[in-house]
């Protein structure tokens, strides 16, 4: 099966585009998603976080308290590196789990920070979303209700809008409408399906 790793800086629309990929139904993996699921309460990962970085990253439900840990990651690039210590090994053992059981053609992984983690031998072909950083502030702002500091915070700990696209195989520019974005997934689509089936003739 043909492992396409889906990447692209915060923002950017990368859930838009493995939404559009979904529905040509191709399975995909979301390793943002798996690790929601690792820091539910009661979950080892989450104990592991409160450990390291104390209670005050809980709701008063008990629940991981995103935004507070958000802040104290995004300040202390050393917290960041502890952090991931914690999930990362979890998140993609949990996504090589998914991967055994997917029959299909190809398949897509989200891993935001592919680069990042050095992850880009997990996967066959790298697929970027691209946009400029501006639209990337402007959807945080207006997603999520970020201010402009945090974002920028968070865009410089991550790889650099030319580091996705120096390992890039494929690259989707997300810079206009959802039409537009559309059109590429469906080319790519039958690219991916034409590679699949070149790897598995005889």
């Amino acid at each position: 099966m043909l492992k396409i790793g889906l990447t692209g800086g915060i923002g950017s629309g990368k859930t838009t585009v493995a939404r559009l990929f979904r529905e040509h139904g191709v399975p995909t993996i979301d390793t943002d998603w798996i690790a929601h699921q690792l820091v539910r309460p009661g979950q080892p990962a989450l104990e592991a976080l409160i450990d390291e970085f104390g209670p005050g990253i809980l709701t008063p439900a008990g629940a991981l308290d995103r935004a507070r840990l958000r802040a104290q990651v995004f300040a202390d690039p050393g917290k960041k590196a502890r952090l991931e210590a914690i999930l990362h090994p979890a998140i993609f053992a949990e996504m090589e789990r998914r991967l055994a059981r997917l029959q299909a053609p190809y398949c897509l992984i989200a891993i935001p920070l592919l680069v990042e983690t050095g992850a880009r031998h997990r996967v066959d072909r790298v697929l970027v979303v691209d946009c400029p950083e501006s639209l990337q502030i402007a959807r945080l702002r207006h997603r999520e209700g970020l201010d402009e500091e945090l974002i920028r915070r968070i865009i410089a700990s991550q790889a650099t809008r030319q580091e996705r696209l120096a390992i890039a195989d494929e690259v989707v520019t997300n810079d206009r409408d959802l039409t537009a974005l559309a059109r590429q997934v469906a080319e790519l689509h039958r690219f991916y399906r034409r590679l699949s089936a070149e790897r598995t003739d005889p």
